[in-house]
């Protein structure tokens, strides 16, 4: 069976993701890493070029800025890189540059693809996630963040990033995806528990301001582009709600971690709630479930 993997990033540097250990995390599971490197001026490039791993295969891009809305350069860019992985690939991963696998899951997840591959009416695998907030010790857990999401599927040239790139869909053609006159089809997917650990909210106050602002650019809700970090700094009290992390990082992590010196301690009074989110979150832990939750997939659990 053979397994490509893809990702993008521009200017990794200055934005504080992970993309070096998110591209390692994905190496060992493998037999080749295409991702689509944008214009970036910070050695973003020359940073993968020294991994010196011959898996990875390298897509010059230029990102179009005039793109600003749903996050459309996002899904342009991740289609670009899954265009370029090898037609003769049987399953895919795909990982965000600022998300990382743990080693522990790596028997788990081969596993379950050989599990899905052995079912014709399965497309992919849903993982859950653990989306880090400030530091690497909290954990930001309300029905504002997405529980899981797709980062593993069968192969297929008619499957593209979705909106933006957070998920997948499967389309009758690539002329109907293009022209917007088809929706897709949601994926088929097998439940995976091994968690996409996902740190792309802790860096620096500056860095996340400067992330912060051009994330709302990219989808349309600002008008200016920021090239470099603001003065300002990003005030992490204002996430809703967070909890401790007990687990343990990646070890591809381990750098990250040590060099990180911001502690964050949750000051409540500081929060931001929506309204609907704060009647809604008790009631939700309460019952386990979560109203009106974004399910871009199909989750089967007893496969034929």
């Amino acid at each position: 069976m053979k397994i490509s993997a893809f990702s993008y990033v521009r200017n990794g540097f200055t934005y504080g993701v992970p993309f070096l250990e998110s591209i390692q995390s994905v190496l060992p599971l493998c037999d080749e890493f295409v991702i689509a490197v944008g214009d970036s001026t910070d050695g973003t490039r020359e940073a993968i070029l020294n991994l010196g791993d011959p898996k990875i295969k390298i897509i010059d891009t230029i990102w179009d800025d005039s793109l600003t809305r749903g996050g459309k350069i996002f899904a342009q860019q991740c289609n670009i890189a899954y265009e370029n992985v090898s037609k003769s690939a049987d399953w895919i991963i795909h990982i965000q540059a600022d998300e990382v696998l743990h080693e522990k899951d790596y028997p788990l997840i081969l596993s379950k693809i050989k599990e899905a591959d052995s079912y014709p009416d399965i497309d992919g695998l849903l993982q859950p996630f653990i989306h880090f907030w400030g530091d690497y010790n909290s954990i930001r857990n309300s029905r504002r963040v997405h529980k899981n999401e797709i980062r593993i599927f069968k192969y297929d040239p008619n499957i593209r990033a979705y909106i933006d790139s957070q998920g997948f869909r499967k389309f009758k053609s690539i002329e109907n995806y293009e022209n917007g006159s088809e929706k897709g089809e949601k994926l088929r997917v097998l439940a995976l528990n091994a968690p996409i650990y996902h740190y792309s909210s802790v860096k620096s106050k500056r860095t996340m301001s400067l992330k912060a602002n051009n994330f709302v650019y990219y989808y349309g809700h600002s008008d200016k582009k920021l090239e470099e970090a603001p003065k300002d700094e990003f005030n992490y009290n204002t996430v809703d709600r967070v909890i401790k992390f007990t687990g343990t990082h990646p070890k591809v992590m381990a750098e990250a971690i040590a060099s990180y010196d911001f502690v964050f301690n949750h000051d409540k009074t500081q929060a931001v709630w929506k309204k609907k989110d704060r009647y809604l979150q008790p009631i939700e832990d309460l019952l386990k479930i979560r109203f009106g939750e974004y399910k871009n997939y199909i989750l089967i659990k007893n496969p034929k």
